[in-house]
């Protein structure tokens, strides 16, 4: 199988020195909501290959922290106060590792891997963005955000409700960095309730 050619989004991304165009979906996310601010600690659940890991390094400056945990090794650079930790996001024990209210910001942009047929493929994304929802629930404190990717589907409404409960505002947004065919979109719950 032929890998598809650059469009855009990736020749943008090359040009600007990140390693995937996933890195202008969290820059439009960031536009919309404003998500980062320097000093902030973030966590990036599916980090590699490294760019959502990067941009937020950018983004909250050498008085923040970035950790991303991903399945696959990280070999890229990245600032001293940004690291790519190879690990299972799903099991890895991120409350017990670094306590509760330990993150301002939860990022994840984890996808299955997709097998062609949808309704699997949404509830194996539905899956995920819960662990990864859990996950931040765990970590964020009062105030914190978080934004998840999942694939549209009947299990959509249900993580949607889920965020309700737990962030002042919810927003849907799918940046035009991701490709028009696709059925992902991105739910972003602003400020955790305390």
């Amino acid at each position: 199988m032929s890998k598809r050619p650059q469009d855009h989004w990736g020749r943008k991304a090359k040009k600007e020195g990140f390693a995937a165009r996933s890195v202008f979906k969290l820059e439009e996310i960031d536009r919309r909501v404003r998500l980062f601010k320097p000093g902030m600690r973030v966590l990036d659940l599916g980090a590699f290959p490294g760019s959502w890991t990067s941009y937020a390094a950018q983004r909250v400056g050498a008085s923040g922290r970035v950790l991303g945990i991903d399945l696959t090794e990280f070999r890229g650079v990245l600032p001293p106060w940004a690291t790519i930790r190879q690990g299972d996001a799903l099991t890895v024990d991120v409350i017990a590792e670094h306590g509760p209210a330990s993150f301002d910001v939860v990022v994840s942009d984890m996808a299955p891997n997709t097998s062609g047929h949808r309704f699997t493929d949404q509830a194996r994304s539905h899956q995920l963005f819960m662990r990864a929802l859990a996950i931040a629930l765990g970590v964020l404190g009062p105030g914190g955000h978080f934004v998840g990717k999942i694939f549209l589907g009947p299990d959509f409404e249900e993580a949607r409700k889920s965020l309700q409960g737990a962030f002042e505002e919810v927003k849907i947004i799918k940046p035009p960095a991701s490709r028009a065919e696709s059925i992902e979109t991105f739910l972003v719950g602003l400020r955790r309730r305390g």
